[in-house]
């Protein structure tokens, strides 16, 4: 059994005076694919801005291949291998898609492996490699989010989070985003997938959670989850 890459422990997370995250516990285990879906509200994107250092947790605590992270900052945690795609892509539209490529790799001083992954990722995402003198503004929204993820990918993380990979892409380009994010994790790459899209989102990876208002009720392979009509009714919108 491989180890685990991330654990959460007792979460509680919110915002003000509104709990976001109710008790939450669970663990990812290296080079998994698992996805965290949900009704919206749910608590999914709190989950993933949790594990990459953007909100706080009010209890408990987050522990990445074996060391407690809670109290590090965000970029603390991507030098560790801690990669964020934030839902909404956030590119930067007036620079152009090398240069955003080229801000993903910033805490990093190995020019030459850089250049080297930076050729790498035109496989899966061969239109970054066509655009590359491009704005990034003027990419189609598929564009823009293989321009997210590649980004995230120059910082080499070991734990890939994904906010909302479908949202606001064309469905074709949707299943090109996927079958990359699958090519992604047969090169050893553990992920996790926030995916509004639950169908889509089972069916590529292997394990998935469940959350409701907040809680943790779920967790199994996604197969399981698919077949299990009450689950699909209740939760998935099936």
């Amino acid at each position: 059994m491989n180890a685990h890459i991330l654990e959460l422990r007792s979460i509680e997370a919110g915002y003000g005076v509104i709990k976001a995250l109710h008790e939450v516990s669970f663990s990812v285990e290296e080079g998994s694919f698992a996805a965290i879906v949900g009704a919206n509200g749910a608590g999914k994107t709190s989950l993933l801005n949790l594990i990459a250092g953007v909100v706080a947790p009010w209890e408990g605590s987050v522990w990445f291949n074996g060391t407690d992270i809670t109290s590090l900052q965000p970029y603390e945690r991507v030098r560790l291998g801690i990669g964020l795609v934030p839902e909404g892509r956030r590119v930067f539209p007036r620079m152009t898609v090398a240069e955003n490529l080229a801000i993903g790799a910033h805490l990093r001083h190995d020019r030459q492996e850089i250049e080297a992954d930076r050729r790498q990722l035109i496989e899966p995402f061969p239109i970054l490699g066509e655009r590359a003198q491009q704005l990034a503004g003027t990419l189609s929204g598929g564009e823009q989010q293989m321009l997210a993820i590649a980004r995230a990918l120059m910082g080499r993380p070991k734990l890939l989070l994904l906010d909302e990979p479908s949202m606001g892409v064309a469905p074709l380009l949707v299943q090109a985003i996927f079958k990359a994010i699958g090519v992604l994790h047969q090169r050893g790459l553990t992920i996790l997938v926030v995916e509004q899209n639950a169908k889509l989102a089972l069916s590529t990876a292997a394990e998935g959670f469940v959350i409701e208002s907040g809680k943790l009720i779920l967790r199994g392979r996604s197969s399981e989850i698919l077949s299990n009509e009450s689950v699909v009714r209740a939760y998935l919108g099936g």
